[in-house]
């Protein structure tokens, strides 16, 4: 059966979709109304405050400035073999290095250098998995090559698929994964349509079951449009629609996920995550403070921003995640890594990825990469509060 051009049309989708009412909206019929206890999310966009939980009282990890160090980066990209293409820069010809050699300071505390031997020795047996978009594969391979260079005699073994990629440290017993699932919640094909269940999220979580630490990550795909949207349709409460309140689809496939955690996560065995929203630099008015500028985005960056304050808009979808999060039942803690990435805007790949060809690498404008960021590069710090987190 094909999928209705007009509205109010009934088909039988079988076992999963069964008289599914097929209403085509228009975008954003879905009101953000339903963004439960999110009152006035567009009025604060200058609120900082990290959100943090109780074993940070004495040092806000997430507060803080970068400070030069010669001493980083904490591994070169030439004794990493995990690294993707897209995310080896300095493969691909990037030129300059200082972006390689900056720290995260907080500002009431230093964090522990990150040893990749220790990592091992305290996770001896157990399994680390990240879930999500891209992001999470750019933090999954940063962490590898972190520990990876730390012991680098030590036998491994990589499995890379689709969804799921592991890296084995054999010595060890300890398994670094990464499971692709950009919005957590499940796609499912239907009649040849994709279509994302916001309410759905037990193909995915029956993966991740019985893993130690798990960190999940979401956020880009859900504002994605046009040919790189990952969906055909939306199914929320029983209803197709063609497209509805990107903000509001995300907090119904967010609470999905809480509800999966609270439910199916024992907390007493397994350490969960979430990390927050990973900013993009294709605007440089938001970092530039209204100074002339003849850069369209994170081209040619070398430098971060200075000071404690990013001048952009907070995104929206961390008050969506700040909300979910304080409404569940078990602990999660949030690897609240947004501000200090959005000072970032010189480690973005920009046109130094191997995903690019000779022509796209020659129309930085169009071409540049600035959502993704190098490797050696920021994920490693996000690691090093991750390695705190954990550990500390």
């Amino acid at each position: 059966m094909d999928f209705p051009s007009a509205p109010s049309s009934f088909y039988a989708f079988g076992s999963c979709f069964t008289f599914l009412v097929l209403v085509l909206v228009q975008p954003h019929i879905a009101s953000s109304a339903l963004l439960l206890g999110l009152k006035n999310h567009n009025n604060h966009h200058h609120n900082r405050r990290p959100f943090l939980q109780a074993n940070q009282s004495t040092c806000a990890l997430f507060m803080g400035t970068w400070v030069r160090d010669d001493a980083y980066p904490l591994y070169q990209f030439s004794d990493c073999p995990f690294i993707d293409a897209e995310f080896n820069c300095q493969m691909y010809g990037r030129p300059d290095t200082d972006y390689l050699k900056y720290r995260w300071k907080p500002t009431n505390c230093e964090l522990p250098r990150f040893n990749g031997l220790e990592f091992l020795l305290r996770m001896k047996g157990k399994t680390v998995m990240f879930v999500g978009d891209s992001l999470g594969r750019n933090q999954w391979e940063s962490l590898v090559c972190m520990i990876s260079t730390a012991v680098p005699r030590s036998p491994t073994q990589i499995i890379r698929g689709d969804p799921l990629s592991t890296l084995k440290f054999l010595d060890y017993g300890v398994a670094v994964s990464f499971y692709r699932a950009p919005y957590l919640v499940d796609i499912e094909a239907v009649q040849g349509k994709r279509v994302l269940r916001l309410g759905d999220i037990s193909g995915n979580g029956n993966a991740w079951r019985g893993v130690d630490v798990l960190s999940f990550n979401t956020g880009h795909w859900w504002s994605h449009k046009g040919s790189l949207q990952g969906w055909d349709y939306i199914e929320m409460d029983g209803t197709l629609y063609q497209d509805m309140d990107r903000l509001v689809a995300f907090e119904k496939g967010l609470r999905t996920w809480a509800r999966w955690v609270d439910t199916n996560v024992d907390r007493t065995r397994t350490r969960v995550f979430f990390q927050s929203t990973s900013p993009t630099h294709y605007n440089p008015s938001e970092w530039s403070a209204g100074a002339v500028t003849t850069t369209k985005n994170c081209y040619g960056e070398t430098a971060p921003m200075s000071g404690m304050t990013y001048p952009g808009a907070y995104p929206d979808q961390m008050r969506v995640v700040e909300e979910v999060m304080s409404q569940m039942s078990g602990p999660v803690y949030l690897l609240d890594i947004t501000l200090l990435s959005e000072m970032r805007k010189d480690g973005h790949p920009s046109i130094y990825s191997g995903d690019l060809s000779p022509a796209q690498r020659a129309n930085p404008d169009r071409s540049a990469d600035c959502s993704h960021w190098c490797l050696p590069g920021l994920p490693d710090t996000w690691n090093q509060l991750f390695y705190t987190a954990l550990f500390f």
